[in-house]
């Protein structure tokens, strides 16, 4: 975009003045950033505060996240308030963070915590209970097991930092307007066009909403809805205790790490002689948003319209936890304390990006402290460069399905995530309510099998079926602790053998389907994607979409069913929102998931359990490999495509939703003659890693090109131009690259890993796996993960660190299972 577009940020909290900031480093000087509430200086005292949670924030930053991109946030937020400085006092105190541990499950976790910031890049240690007491004195060793010590992280003086990036913003050229309540969004042919408030309007070109806990009313104006939740979390500052009198400087305030004791959802920071103490182990609270006023609204005397009245009756079991675990609270006292309001989405993640409601129109929303100054940087990145330099994808705000933004969903859901902030969180873990939620035709079907389920983007999938049980006998995979053993069953190992033997039916239905159709679609599709599509009708392909640095935004599966109609398998919503904004007015991009369904239909003996049910040719030479027709299985019309995601003979066979059980029972009956079995996806994702086959998402990001990612085969850089090109281009053809996605194998075939491990070389970490699982045909775990080039040679020997246990691994050519492909082509 050019410089002289005209921005205007609301809400002047952490997030919008670092925005601020980032945007005039960049060049852009049109920033206005409007607040409600007034804009303090140093020294105003919180009764100036701006009204949102930055009034109140705690400011505790703990970098390590199970998220790869939070942590890099996070680090970056670090980075930048310890280079402000106001007053003469640094924005950011390395006091270093410690998490104790009191359950045998704690500590287990804060090995594998330790594991993940092993990946990030994020200095730690474990440590025993002696060395816990020696970095907080008030502690009693003989209440935890240990802890984890995280040097860098700390506190940010948060109104300090704020006003920091706001004066450097101001500096450049940015206008800060407080007391400028925002009443409308204005807009014309589905674009913004500028902000109305109460004193008057101001035009924008773009306009991101950092409004916190008012961004639902900000979007409402917009007609764009914002999915979060504010609830209140609580906070108390203890009287004056003798043991912290004359400890600190009482500028600097805090000496200590931030210490979580998170097995009773607490933490604690230094406030000088005071501890304060934050606490998430009370009821849920939450706040209507519509209902919040406005700032100099309701109870004068309120510090911030975010901070609500203190109740004592909620936090009288976490004063008792917090006297267990710091004994020298005993003769202390709560001497006051509030709820502040803090805002929450149905998966904890905050939502940044444009609407596609209304173009110009961005969200940087359900943002913490933590996060603040990176996710800022990242939306900076986009709006000038097109792109953020991180992945977001996990905090995409089209990452939701429209059943995922209803009201009543995520209120729900993001009260859980309030309740779950501190839990230990199992990476297959599912939520619990509302389920269920998005079924598909063969649900019933599913039940009466003992479908284990699973859920994701709000469809119940089946991880495996206990009517199987019976099949597992004989087949013994590695015992597995109870971490890896959660959401597992041996019976996903019988499921993968009768898939490999036999045949097995596989619920696809929740893979993401859209209908592009129209007299441009085919040229459409050439240019958003890399691979060439400009085969006859019935051909299906396998191709990439990249933004225009190369990086891979997602796969797809591509099938022209006409001259102009084809069907696309994508990754999710936010794939639709691409295509959605680059269709041109001769194209419709229309998703078909909702009233379709699918069967996986995989096995050796594919071919024998439908060809009796059709009168269409499914023989190779009549139905070749990665080819699609329209065909009928006994009464029901589908669209089948033969290509195998398990890597054996087969089809994908599509129906219309209200045919889908029909489809089912056909095939169910003509397979029990075969040997059928109904399989979930701890087979499928066992077998696809057995492949060598991608998982977007997981595997590879936008931050990674096709090249590294070993995709390359899906470019086809002399097809004309396509979106991402000249960014492949100009690395001179397929190079080298500095890493790459490398296949390792688990020397111990009774090793199990889950994903997201460090993997080290010479005793120093150099990667981190993305995906891993047992694969029940070569006997032992398969673990993909992202090294640097020179440790990605087959046969290198690199170890993984899993709960602190060291795994020996070594690097495998891919595929491991039918290289040639022959199995699926016969």
């Amino acid at each position: 975009m050019p410089h002289e577009v005209r921005v205007v940020i609301i809400g002047a909290g952490i997030v919008g003045c670092s925005l601020a900031d980032e945007l005039t480093a960049r060049g852009w000087r049109d920033v206005t950033v409007l607040e409600q509430g007034p804009l303090p200086r140093p020294g105003d005292g919180a009764s100036l505060a701006p009204g949102g949670s930055t009034s109140h924030a705690p400011g505790l930053v703990f970098q390590t996240n199970v998220s790869k991109t939070l942590t890099e946030f996070a680090a970056y937020t670090v980075r930048k308030l310890s280079s402000l400085t106001v007053g003469g006092l640094p924005a950011f105190h390395r006091v270093g963070g410690l998490e104790v541990a009191t359950t045998e499950e704690r500590w287990a976790d804060l090995h594998r915590k330790a594991g993940l910031a092993a990946s990030w890049g994020v200095r730690g240690e474990l440590v025993d209970p002696e060395r816990c007491a020696a970095l907080w004195p008030l502690l009693d060793a003989g209440e935890v097991l240990g802890g984890f010590h995280t040097p860098d992280d700390g506190l940010a003086r948060v109104q300090a930092a704020a006003f920091a990036q706001r004066a450097r913003a101001v500096g450049r050229g940015a206008r800060f307007l407080g007391r400028h309540p925002v009443t409308g969004i204005a807009q014309r042919g589905g674009r913004v066009t500028g902000v109305h408030t109460d004193r008057g309007d101001l035009p924008a070109d773009i306009v991101v909403c950092a409004a916190g806990l008012w961004g639902p009313v900000i979007g409402a104006m917009a007609g764009v809805g914002v999915p979060l939740l504010p609830l209140a979390h609580q906070y108390a500052k203890t009287a004056p205790l003798p043991a912290l009198r004359g400890v600190h400087d009482p500028r600097v305030e805090a000496r200590r790490p931030i210490l979580r004791h998170q097995d009773r959802d607490l933490y604690f920071r230094e406030h000088v002689d005071r501890l304060g103490i934050g606490s998430y182990a009370h009821r849920p609270m939450p706040v209507d948003p519509f209902a919040l006023p406005r700032y100099g609204e309701g109870d004068a005397s309120a510090t911030a319209p975010s901070v609500l009245p203190f109740t004592p009756e909620d936090f009288g079991p976490s004063w008792e936890e917090s006297v267990r675990l710091l004994p020298g609270l005993r003769d202390s006292e709560v001497a006051e304390g509030f709820n502040g309001v803090f805002s929450f989405t149905p998966d904890g993640l905050p939502l940044l990006g444009e609407s596609r409601e209304l173009r110009g129109f961005w969200l940087a929303e359900a943002v913490w402290i933590t996060h603040s100054a990176g996710v800022a940087k990242a939306v900076a990145e986009w709006l000038t460069d097109g792109r953020p330099g991180t992945d977001v994808h996990e905090l995409d705000l089209h990452r939701f399905e429209g059943v995922q933004r209803s009201p009543a969903y995520v209120a729900e859901r993001a009260t859980q995530s309030f309740i779950e902030v501190y839990d230990v969180i199992h990476p297959l873990q599912p939520m619990e309510r509302p389920r269920p939620l998005r079924v598909s035709p063969f649900h019933a079907r599913q039940r009466e099998l003992g479908g284990y389920f699973l859920e994701a983007a709000g469809w119940e999938r089946p991880q495996w079926y206990e009517a199987n049980a019976p099949l597992a006998k004989g087949v013994e995979p590695p015992a597995r602790d109870a971490w890896a053993a959660r959401h597992w069953s041996p019976i996903c190992a019988a499921e993968a053998r009768a898939t490999r033997e036999r045949v097995a039916l596989y619920d696809m239905t929740s893979l993401k389907r859209l209908a592009v159709t129209g007299p441009g679609a085919l040229d459409f599709l050439q240019r958003m994607t890399t691979n060439q599509l400009a085969k006859p009708p019935g051909s299906v392909t396998y191709t990439l979409l990249l933004d225009a640095a190369g990086g891979v935004r997602s796969d797809l599966t591509v099938a022209r069913l006409g001259e102009d109609r084809f069907q696309v398998g994508c990754n999710g919503e936010a794939d639709l929102d691409w295509l959605l904004r680059h269709a041109p007015e001769d194209v419709s991009v229309r998703d078909i998931t909702p009233g379709t369904c699918c069967i996986g239909v995989w096995g050796p003996l594919a071919r024998d359990l439908i060809a009796p049910l059709t009168r269409d040719d499914f023989s190779h030479g009549g139905f070749g490999y990665f080819t699609a027709k329209r065909a009928h299985i006994g009464h029901v019309p589908v669209t089948a495509l033969r290509l195998s995601y398990v890597g054996e003979l087969g089809w994908e066979l599509y129906a219309d939703a209200d045919l889908g059980l029909r489809l089912w029972d056909t095939l169910w009956e003509a397979g029990q003659r075969h040997g059928v079995v109904a399989a979930g996806r701890g087979a499928f994702n066992s077998l696809r890693l057995e492949k060598g086959y991608r998982a977007w998402g997981r595997d590879l990001t936008a931050e990674h090109t096709p090249y590294e990612a070993g995709l390359g085969f899906a470019v086809r850089m002399g097809k004309g131009d396509f979106t991402g090109r000249s960014a492949l281009a100009a690395l001179g053809g397929p190079p080298a690259a500095r890493r790459t996605l490398a296949c390792l194998t688990l020397d111990d075939p009774a090793a199990i890993v889950l994903g997201k491990e460090p993997v080290y070389v010479g005793g120093t970490a150099v990667g981190h796996v993305t995906s891993a699982e047992y694969g029940y045909t070569i006997g032992r775990t398969i673990a993909y993960a992202w090294l640097p080039a020179r440790a990605a040679v087959p046969g290198s020997a690199v170890h993984l660190e899993y709960f602190g246990e060291k795994v020996p691994a070594t690097v495998a050519a891919e595929p491991l299972f039918d290289p040639r492909g022959a199995r699926m082509r016969r």
